[in-house]
């Protein structure tokens, strides 16, 4: 049995290829993937650095968006529904420069669960504001970056 980490990976590299190769471009990898907690990591690396050596915040927006998005898409599978999942408003919060490998922790995973099961039975739209932190752990366990996502979410059955 594989995984839920490399089957997140999987599904990850899938959609960059054949839906928004950006995010395949940035070669993020999942860490960890349970029901409350997902941590993707994007690599520093020439084709995700800025012009001082930092990482892009370009680079920094997929690596959110990501995270709270597949923290989403198993509560949205195991529904069965057809469940159009977007992403409302992009609030991003820059504290440190990002002179490392980046982290993207998102632990919404039980409410995310909720908001599936609420948008599943209702047939309307329903939000909710994701909290992620991006960290550098090579370098410090400071968080470098806050993003707020609101995730937005209808059963189009």
């Amino acid at each position: 049995m594989i995984s839920r980490a490399l089957k997140t990976n999987r599904l990850i590299r899938l959609f960059g290829i054949t839906k928004v190769p950006m995010i395949w471009y940035c070669r993020p990898k999942v860490i960890e993937h349970t029901d409350e907690k997902i941590e993707i990591r994007i690599p520093l690396k020439r084709r995700t650095k800025n012009h001082f050596g930092s990482m892009y915040f370009g680079v920094l927006a997929v690596g959110a968006d990501i995270t709270g998005g597949f923290l989403a898409m198993d509560p949205i599978q195991e529904s069965g529904r057809n469940i159009a999942l977007i992403f409302k408003d992009f609030k991003a919060d820059f504290l440190k420069r990002p002179e490392g490998d980046v982290h993207f922790i998102c632990r919404d995973g039980l409410a995310i669960k909720e908001l599936v099961k609420i948008a599943a039975s209702s047939g309307e739209r329903h939000n909710y504001k994701l909290n992620i932190e991006a960290t550098v752990p090579s370098l410090s366990p400071d968080v470098v970056a806050k993003f707020e996502l609101t995730l937005s979410l209808k059963d189009k059955t």
